[in-house]
């Protein structure tokens, strides 16, 4: 059976659109490969660019090997940036524009600011050491078009592998003078502490998910390009916040992020 992958890129837009979750892909539309999970990715994000928004780079997720055993894959999945997804940071303060949002929940990760682009086979983690302007501390927030969160692998690929927004912190610009392996990092929500990890949580080192991505684009005939920012992957568990709340990421070596939650109300 040939899947209607445009009517369902069009349902994922529609939830996201009304803040209604709908269920499951893998149960109602009989998705069941990653290629067809991609390419309704793909087709999402074509709807995205006809309405004016451009990709600003990729974020990679399932870097860990608990969520990869949770989900029954070997490998790490990919998603598109895009502008309306950046939140603005001032001063290292960012608030989040709550209306987009269905059921988010946050990570703290380490983006990478590409100056050169990286197309694969063969990318290593040197390679991408030699293409790297900067890194930052990143935000990002994951979000799910699908209700409760009850996802497999091709619900959360097809969904942009449930991206929401994302915010970065300060480039840095000597970041090879940091262990990026060894970077400790925690989260707070509303100054206490969610969330604690290194940067070794991401396949052992940052870096190697972004070569793993520019491998896995080559595959599909496309790359990292330069100027692309690129989210490597959490360096430990998603958080839920709520309306109202505050979120702290610190990364050793980085500048710290806040994002602040407010009301729907509040931001009216």
């Amino acid at each position: 059976m040939t899947l209607p992958i445009d009517e369902i890129a069009s349902r994922l837009e529609q939830a996201w659109q009304t803040r209604v979750p709908i269920q499951p892909l893998s149960e109602e539309s009989g998705l069941c490969t990653v290629e067809d999970a991609y390419a309704i990715q793909q087709s999402w994000v074509r709807r995205r660019l006809a309405t004016g928004d451009r990709i600003t780079g990729r974020k990679i997720g399932l870097t860990s090997k608990a969520m990869q055993q949770m989900m029954g894959v070997d490998e790490p999945d990919y998603g598109v940036l895009l502008n309306s997804f950046s939140i603005p940071v001032t001063r290292g303060v960012g608030e989040v524009d709550m209306s987009r949002l269905l059921q988010p929940r946050v990570e703290g990760e380490i983006a990478f600011l590409m100056k050169k682009p990286l197309r694969g086979p063969g990318v290593t983690i040197n390679d991408v050491f030699n293409a790297t302007e900067a890194v930052a501390a990143a935000v990002e927030i994951v979000d799910s078009r699908i209700r409760d969160w009850k996802i497999k692998l091709v619900d959360t690929v097809a969904d942009n592998a449930s991206s929401g927004a994302y915010a970065l912190g300060s480039w840095h610009t000597r970041w090879q003078d940091l262990d990026l392996a060894l970077a400790g990092m925690v989260l707070y929500v509303d100054g206490r502490i969610q969330s604690v990890g290194a940067g070794a949580a991401a396949l052992g080192h940052p870096a190697v998910c972004v070569s793993w991505l520019a491998n896995k684009l080559g595959e599909m005939g496309e790359g990292i390009e330069a100027g692309d920012i690129v989210l490597s992957g959490a360096l430990a568990g998603a958080v839920s916040v709520q309306p109202g709340q505050n979120v702290c990421l610190q990364i050793a070596g980085l500048d710290a992020i806040m994002l602040q939650f407010p009301s729907i109300q509040e931001q009216r």
